[in-house]
């Protein structure tokens, strides 16, 4: 999922984050509901938005969900534009995007 920091506030793109399907799989709908109840904000069509405080727990529940081995690598793994700008609390779930991606892309 492409996210980025601005004032200790994680953005998670709009078009990256998990959908709720009221017949899918169990596991995404789970994925779906366990963000956004630590979302500060996850409204329609909007980036999710979680602060500071949430981010050793969003941090174990991506690793949680990827480990279960249901999900996607991309999309349990957030991909920065900025190495650099990753913050400590979110290194172990954090990448980098490739040459071609950036923020402003569409999957």
């Amino acid at each position: 999922m492409r996210a980025r920091t601005h004032r200790q506030i994680l953005y998670l793109h709009r078009a990256d984050v998990p959908s709720y399907k009221k017949s899918g799989s169990v596991v995404r709908n789970s994925y779906f509901w366990a963000l956004r109840s630590i979302a500060d904000r996850a409204g329609f069509n909007q980036d999710w938005e979680f602060a500071d405080e949430v981010w050793p727990a969003l941090t174990r529940m991506l690793i949680a969900f990827a480990e279960s081995g249901y999900l996607g690598y991309r999309e349990t793994v957030l991909e920065f534009e900025d190495l650099g700008g990753i913050p400590e609390a979110l290194k172990v779930v954090g990448t980098g995007l490739g040459p071609e991606e950036s923020w402003t892309t569409e999957p």
